[in-house]
């Protein structure tokens, strides 16, 4: 069975995701929205959050270290830490983010990968006490690695915060139970400037939103929730 599944994100007015792009606010300044978004974030109370390849990159901050001699990876799973209880996913199917430790911010790293990654790669995951799933064949199956959270980690509520793509990913494969949008007092308006959600295909008819409540926040943040319904038969 699979974690809870949300999307949360935190959103100019015209759907951007960079607050480094935003227009300014007498209402508040981007740091007091990142406060708003992190209030949400810890009043879900969930005990995983995911992001895709770019944003753990920005956060992981590591070079490619591969052992110099390494015997055959465990695949498909390796469990590097027993009963943790807090976890940072990263959907990162080609292997290339790299860490120098096994946590984010205290929060056991686990890594969703593809089913060619190198051996090599694996193994600098395990030396550095990372945790990882390979998918069995292909690119990573989305709804068996949720399967494999569940099952092996004891993941009850999973947080998605993107990028689009992963979102996207998330909500064509029918895996997300709700949608959380942060609309911020800004504006970006920047040409050829990713949304929060993008899907090659686009998504109509694969998903359905149904509104489930605003909420006014501190500093301007207006707050929609959804619930995320199966596209229609």
């Amino acid at each position: 069975m699979k974690p809870h599944v949300s999307i949360l994100m935190v959103t100019s007015i015209d759907g951007r995701l960079h607050p480094s792009r935003f227009t300014s606010s007498p209402d508040g300044t981007r740091r007091d929205w990142s406060t708003q978004y992190e209030k949400v974030h810890s009043s879900l109370n969930s005990d995983a959050w995911l992001v895709g390849r770019v944003t753990m990159a920005e956060m992981s901050k590591a070079a490619a270290h591969p052992p110099s001699k390494h015997a055959a990876a465990r695949r498909p799973l390796h469990v590097a830490k027993a009963g943790a209880q807090t976890f940072a996913v990263a959907l990162d199917p080609s292997g290339k983010v790299h860490f120098e430790r096994g946590d984010v911010g205290g929060d056991h790293v686990i890594v969703l990968l593809a089913h060619d990654v190198p051996d090599s790669h694996l193994a600098e995951l395990a030396a550095d006490g990372v945790s990882y799933i390979v998918a069995e064949k292909g690119d990573v199956d989305l709804a068996a690695a949720l399967d494999v959270l569940a099952r092996e980690f004891g993941i009850k509520h999973l947080v998605v915060e993107g990028g689009a793509a992963t979102n996207g990913a998330f909500l064509a494969a029918g895996l997300v139970d709700e949608l959380i949008v942060l609309v911020a007092p800004a504006l970006d308006a920047g040409e050829n400037v990713q949304g929060i959600v993008a899907y090659r295909d686009g998504l109509a008819g694969k998903t359905r939103l149904q509104f489930k409540s605003v909420d006014a926040l501190g500093n301007g943040v207006v707050q929609l929730r959804y619930d995320v319904l199966p596209a229609e038969a």
